[in-house]
């Protein structure tokens, strides 16, 4: 499993690179894209991503206009962060990409095993899952 993710994670920063949009912020970004606001810790465990890289993505997204963290009224230390206008153009921009490399991932794999690896996957994460979310 680790060689398969290390070569579709090189694979992908290889195609992302002419967009100048490295592998944590097409995690960020694409999370983003369907989930209204999620805390950094919750964008974190949803990107695969250590809380701190997160938090200098975030940063680098936010300076780009892509991403906007706002502080909670009910408590100021909790920032929600939300994906921009801009930012869902970008994930709209590289989504074909992102799309066209899992179909290679998945060439020659018929409907009934697709399915079934996901639903094998899916079990194994519920397994090992350590997070509430």
């Amino acid at each position: 499993m680790n060689r398969i993710m290390a070569r579709w994670n090189a694979n992908l920063a290889e195609d992302m690179k002419a967009r100048d949009v490295t592998t944590v912020k097409m995690r960020a970004l694409a999370v983003l894209n369907v989930s209204s606001s999620l805390t950094i810790n919750e964008l974190s465990v949803f990107a695969v991503t250590e809380q701190s890289t997160m938090s200098r993505t975030l940063d680098s997204l936010e300076e780009q206009g892509l991403v906007r963290r706002v502080p909670r009224a009910d408590d100021m230390r909790v920032r929600d962060v939300t994906i921009t206008d801009e930012g869902r153009a970008v994930f709209e921009d590289v989504w074909p990409i992102m799309y066209n490399d899992m179909c290679r991932m998945f060439k020659d794999i018929d409907d009934e095993e697709y399915r079934a690896f996901v639903t094998t996957l899916h079990k194994i994460l519920r397994n090992i899952r350590r997070h509430d979310i």
